[in-house]
């Protein structure tokens, strides 16, 4: 959000600079250059002393109020060719000196000016240029007075838009925040902003935005729950049928059948399980946090594995030392990864876990030997019900639910699901746990 102010703190500073510059340029175009017109008024006492006392001499005292002119000021006058002046004058300033006019040289502190157009004042005056030299020009003070008058600008401009930006800027925090929150998963989080606020109509829309995610979201869980319990009676229902029909049919065949069907329905059963423990990991407030032994949770997860013929090895780092956590769901997404592995892997799985030592916080890790994840079905494998095309034969079992409950228990703690290329050559699930 800084940086945003930021840029345009600079955008509004290079606006300013490019005005003065255009300024700059149109008065020069438009009414001449300003600096000439600033040093023209610092000799405007020498220019006057010219035209109102030498200039208005009799013609044939004109040398001679120059000579007294001389003796009186610290300003050297002296008199050059026609020749010479137009050599040290640019294009634009010759015509100028041609017509008459005083031609300022800013840089060098001096003015040139023909004696006369005519002969008038002595015998080849017409010749003969007036060159004041050491003129009380100072442009560099000049300067710094233009530059304070800009920055006095400036900053009666900038003042007012720093306090406006200020507002925004708090503002827009403030809907930093709250979207950050909302995020993690805290839908009852809300923008509180001043009606005075610029932002306060955007922030009500997302306000009411974010009631309706929640909104949606709570109807959501509670016809998800709803509907999870209440499939639970006809099953009920049927498995207490389907045995008292197996009971009373003495028929071998249709024991077979019977049984089919009660393995659907405790699939079926399982699976309301699943959504119920879906149903309860949309929110922060499932979660029950203590302080755990890692070392002891993960080895407690290895050990209420069901029994298969792949060999699990637990390969943790000496003093884990304990994490803030619930140990229900962290077990739990733990342990589906653990099972996950179990249907795919040849004969190798190897849960690990350490510290990362920048951040202080906890990695864990299962590997196993089976045919790997493709790297285009990576994001896909935690959304609810996908299957990937070679595990959708019912002999894997599992109803895609896993690994969603998984990186949900997770996320509830602030943490991060990946899944990448295992050294044993199949899949590879980290979980990484903040500090």
């Amino acid at each position: 959000m800084n940086r945003i102010f930021f840029r345009f703190f600079v955008l509004v500073m290079l606006s300013i600079t490019a005005a003065t510059f255009v300024i700059y340029f149109a008065f020069a175009r438009l009414f001449g250059d300003p600096l000439d017109d600033i040093a023209r008024r610092q000799a405007a006492a020498q220019i006057f002393l010219l035209e109102q006392y030498v200039d208005q001499a009799p013609t044939d005292e004109w040398l001679t109020r120059l000579n007294n002119v001389r003796e009186v000021s610290d300003v050297r006058y002296d008199l050059m060719s026609l020749e010479q002046a137009r050599e040290a004058l640019g294009a634009g300033q010759r015509a100028e000196l041609e017509r008459g006019a005083i031609v300022l040289d800013a840089a060098g502190k001096s003015f040139y000016r023909r004696v006369d157009l005519d002969g008038e004042r002595y015998i080849g005056s017409q010749d003969e240029v007036l060159h004041a030299q050491d003129l009380p020009i100072d442009i560099g003070q000049a300067l710094k007075m233009e530059v304070l008058r800009y920055v006095i600008v400036a900053i009666a401009i900038l003042v007012p838009i720093a306090l406006w930006s200020r507002s925004h800027w708090k503002a827009l925090q403030s809907l930093s925040r709250m979207a950050d929150e909302f995020g993690a998963g805290k839908l009852s989080v809300r923008a509180h902003l001043q009606p005075s606020d610029a932002v306060y109509p955007l922030a009500e829309r997302i306000n009411h935005m974010a009631g309706r995610i929640e909104e949606l979201m709570e109807a959501q869980r509670s016809l998800l729950h709803s509907v999870s319990h209440e499939l639970r009676t006809p099953i009920a229902r049927l498995e207490f049928g389907l045995e008292l029909l197996d009971a009373k049919a003495n028929n071998p065949d249709l024991s077979k059948r019977i049984a089919a069907m009660e393995g659907d329905l405790a699939e079926l059963n399982n699976l309301v399980k699943e959504l119920l423990d879906m149903s309860k990991l949309d929110s922060a407030r499932s979660l029950q946090c203590a302080s755990l032994d890692l070392d002891a949770l993960l080895r407690d997860c290895c050990a209420t594995l069901p029994p298969s013929t792949q060999q699990v090895a637990c390969e943790l780092a000496p003093q884990l030392g304990a994490v803030e956590g619930d140990a229900r769901l962290l077990a739990r997404a733990v342990g589906n990864l653990l099972r996950n592995a179990q249907k795919y892997a040849q004969g190798n799985i190897v849960l690990s876990a350490r510290r990362l030592p920048d951040t202080g916080g906890v990695e864990i890790a299962v590997d196993d030997d089976g045919p790997g994840i493709p790297a285009e079905e990576r994001e896909r494998i935690f959304d609810p019900f996908y299957r990937l095309d070679r595990s959708r034969d019912r002999a894997t079992g599992g109803f895609g639910l896993g690994l969603s409950i998984a990186q949900k228990a997770v996320a509830l703690h602030g943490g991060s699901l990946r899944v990448e290329t295992s050294a044993l050559g199949g899949a590879r699930f980290v979980i990484g746990l903040p500090a």
